[in-house]
């Protein structure tokens, strides 16, 4: 049987990422809070790594992070949840690239599954000299 999706099932299935997620780890004690709630910056970190994947994947190379724009978090996350990153490239520049990232929970004992936070990240493919460098050509474009 699928993931349980609570609220409005049929319009959260809808909005929810196609494909597998670029992150996907188990939300531990040593990442919240006394009171059993994850960190912001722990899922931030999280967010961070998905989409800095798919920006080494686009660059071909390593990335820098530059910025972190319109994060918004719906819910916590509790310790023992399940933590999905997903990421869609959303537009390219010259050397940058603006990813944008949901994270989504699983309740593990329910298989509820819930939208916990979004964000657009921005980064800029980095030359050996520590300096941004030009995104090589889409293969076959």
């Amino acid at each position: 049987m699928g993931s349980q999706v609570t609220g409005n099932p049929k319009a959260a299935l809808r909005n929810r990422p196609q494909g597998p997620p670029l992150v996907r780890v188990i939300a531990m004690p040593a990442d919240a809070n006394p009171s059993g709630d994850i960190f912001g910056g722990w899922l931030l970190s999280q967010m961070d790594l998905a989409g800095g994947s798919l920006a080494a994947q686009r660059a071909r190379g390593r990335c820098a992070t530059v910025a972190v724009n319109a994060m918004v978090f719906h819910e916590p996350v509790f310790v023992g949840d399940e933590v999905s990153c997903y990421g869609a490239l959303m537009k390219t520049g010259r050397s940058s690239m603006t990813v944008r990232i949901e994270a989504w929970r699983r309740h593990l004992p329910s298989d509820e599954v819930r939208k916990v936070t979004e964000a657009i990240f921005t980064y800029v493919a980095i030359g050996e000299n520590r300096r941004p460098r030009p995104l090589p050509p889409i293969p076959g474009s």
